[in-house]
């Protein structure tokens, strides 16, 4: 788990950034 390339820790990152990005999305409404 040290280098998550590909759909890792990679894949994880992503999808916690688009949560985030909801959320924040959705506080400004």
């Amino acid at each position: 788990m040290s280098c998550g390339y590909g759909y890792g820790s990679n894949f994880v990152l992503i999808v916690v950034l688009f949560i985030l990005l909801i959320i924040v999305g959705a506080s400004f409404y």
